[in-house]
């Protein structure tokens, strides 16, 4: 072998170390419960631009594809009347194994005249917050660093725990700014909390969050009338 050989050889183990993969390609492997080694950040996901929950939700698919255990709980979910009495998301985690989910928050949009009852959504908020002071106890009595069980209650413990549309029950006064920061601050050193919602920048959070994402609008089909999809936004 020349030199030449040599260090062409060399050039291609230094590149393919700075491959994704060192090169090769991925394949679906099995499930098996495991332990994630660098969770513990903080997100936040907001914008007037389609896809926060979308986004978190397909992180969660994310961390579950690694046996990593994930709950979201929902503060608020609703939308306009062709919006039907089924989300194809809940489906969707209901058969993956690790990924739970609950809605807490009034099933309907605050201020938005959807049908769902405006004196109750302050209460329904109130206690989504409870519940989400609840899920942290729970993360922080357990062992984070260990597998966790993909069948287990989420009082057993979670590796990520996606707070969907809090931020929005914030910036419609149904809980304090205040509320949000105690349940940062309340994070267990190893869970990945992540929070979504809200069309105004949460100024209030920002220093607090290592990843802070806006998600923009350009164009958006509602604004010709088109109504929400089967599918796509539910």
């Amino acid at each position: 072998m020349t030199d030449d050989d040599t260090e062409t050889s060399t050039d291609r183990v230094e590149a393919l170390e700075n491959t994704p993969g060192r090169g090769q390609t991925p394949h679906a492997q099995p499930i098996e419960p495991s332990a994630p080694e660098e969770f513990g950040l903080v997100q936040i996901w907001w914008g007037d631009g389609k896809g926060k929950t979308t986004a978190t939700m397909g992180m969660g698919l994310r961390a579950v594809g690694h046996g990593y255990r994930v709950h979201m709980l929902q503060f608020m979910k609703g939308g306009a009347s062709s919006v039907d009495a089924v989300r194809g998301e809940y489906n969707a985690i209901a058969a993956l194994p690790g990924y739970s989910y609950e809605n807490l928050g009034h099933y309907g949009w605050h201020g938005m005249a959807d049908g769902s009852d405006e004196a109750d959504h302050a209460a329904q908020a109130q206690a989504g917050l409870e519940r989400a002071h609840e899920l942290l106890e729970a993360a922080t009595a357990a062992d984070l660093e260990a597998p966790l069980s993909p069948d287990g209650d989420p009082e057993d413990g979670v590796h990520m725990l996606i707070l969907d549309e809090i931020l929005y029950a914030a910036d419609r006064e149904l809980i304090a700014p205040a509320d949000v920061l105690e349940l940062v601050d309340a994070k267990p050193p190893n869970l990945e909390l992540v929070l979504s919602g809200s069309h105004e920048r949460p100024d209030y959070l920002l220093e607090r969050a290592d990843l802070v994402t806006r998600v923009e609008k350009e164009r958006h089909p509602i604004d010709d009338g088109q109504r929400a999809r089967m599918g796509t936004e539910f």
